[in-house]
C-alpha cells in the first residue's frame, strides 16, 4: 500500500494567521467566549495544575503584569484541567500566602475541551494535563503567536509581554522586528521585492547593511 503525498498535511491543533479555536467555558469570572474578547488582543495560557509551584510562580508573574497587558489593550485568560471550585481556592490561597490578587479569569476545562482544541495536551508529557501554552490572539481572532513550554520549566511572562509589544508595533508600523526587540530599538524594513528596488535601496535613507537588510528607527 503506497502513501499518497501528493497534499500537504495538515498539522493538529490551531495554526498561526488562522482564526483561534473558538470556545465557550466557564471560568472564575463566568462564562467567557472568545467572541467576547473581539476587539481587543488576548492572552490564553494553559497551566498542568492548580496549587503546583512552578504554575503557581507563573500566576503570580502574569498578575503582577496585569496593568501592564491592560495598558495594550489586551486582557489575560489563564486555564487548566481543574475545576472551578479548584481555581477559586488557588486563587484566593496565592492571596492569602503571597499577597497577589488574580484579576483575571481562569477557565475550568474538565471535559479538556478547549486544551484539545488549542492543542495543549501533549502526549509525550501528559495525557491528562495540559502543557504550558500561550497562545496571543489578536482584535480580530486571529492568532498571531503561540508558545510552548515543558512542564518542568516556567515561561517568562516578561517575554510573552515583549513578544505582545514586538507584535502590535509591527502592525501599526508595516515592520518586521528583530532578534530580542524592544521599544525604542529600530525596526527592520521589509525586504524589496525586486531586483530595480533593491538596487534602490540603498539611496533611501535607512540604516542599510545591504540590499535585503535595513533598519530604521520609529
Amino acid at each position: 500500500m503506497t502513501q499518497d503525498i501528493s497534499a500537504p498535511q495538515r498539522p493538529a491543533g490551531p495554526r498561526l494567521n488562522e482564526a483561534a479555536p473558538a470556545f465557550d467555558a466557564p471560568t472564575t469570572y463566568g462564562r467567557k467566549t472568545l467572541e467576547e474578547y473581539r476587539g481587543k488582543w488576548l492572552i490564553l495560557f494553559s497551566h498542568p495544575a492548580d496549587f503546583t509551584p512552578v504554575c503557581t510562580t507563573e500566576f503570580i508573574a502574569f498578575a503582577n503584569r496585569h496593568d501592564d497587558f491592560a495598558a495594550r489593550n489586551t486582557e489575560l485568560l489563564g486555564l487548566s484541567i481543574d475545576s472551578h471550585y479548584s481555581h477559586i481556592a488557588w486563587v484566593l490561597n496565592i492571596k492569602e500566602k503571597f499577597g497577589v490578587d488574580v484579576r483575571f479569569p481562569i477557565i475550568a476545562d474538565l471535559n479538556m475541551a478547549v486544551a484539545q482544541a488549542y492543542g495543549m495536551i501533549q502526549p509525550g508529557a501528559s495525557d491528562t494535563a495540559a502543557v504550558r501554552a500561550t497562545f496571543i490572539i489578536d482584535p480580530q481572532g486571529v492568532l498571531r503567536a503561540m508558545v510552548y513550554y515543558p512542564m518542568n520549566a516556567g515561561r517568562s511572562v516578561d517575554e510573552i509581554h515583549r513578544l505582545l509589544v514586538a507584535l502590535q508595533t509591527a502592525d501599526e508600523n508595516k515592520c518586521a522586528m528583530p532578534e530580542n526587540w524592544k521599544p525604542g530599538d529600530e525596526v527592520i524594513v521589509p525586504t524589496p521585492a525586486t531586483p530595480e528596488a533593491a538596487q534602490a535601496r540603498a539611496a533611501e535613507g535607512y540604516n542599510t547593511v545591504d540590499w535585503y537588510f535595513s533598519t530604521r528607527a520609529l
